[in-house]
């Protein structure tokens, strides 16, 4: 199972815009070949002395059978809609691919 943690920073001011565009998305993305889950989440302030906040950024929790679903995932034509909308929205992302041990 390949896991994917998708840290994105929305501009000021356009997180729900970015967060509209995206939920408008995961109906297409969970009828995809061997999506599993595919959430977007925000910061939870829990007061947890090593935790960080950012109120613009947005981590999106992604779990697929394999890497070649992943792969397929990230070519589709609603994801391809999806990046042309949100261009504008995004100032930063970072992902991280994980598999299970």
């Amino acid at each position: 199972m390949i896991n994917v943690i998708a840290s994105i920073q929305i501009k000021e001011g356009h997180l729900s815009d970015f967060v509209e565009i995206f939920k408008s998305n995961i109906p297409k993305v969970l009828e995809e070949k061997g999506c599993l889950e595919y959430v977007p989440t925000v910061d939870l302030p829990t007061g947890l002395p090593p935790q960080e906040l950012n109120a613009n950024v947005v981590t999106i929790i992604e779990k697929w059978n394999s890497l070649e679903d992943l792969m397929a995932h990230l070519s589709a034509p609603h994801m391809l809609a999806y990046q042309k909308k949100t261009k504008e929205l995004v100032e930063n992302m970072s992902v991280k691919v994980l598999e299970e041990v």
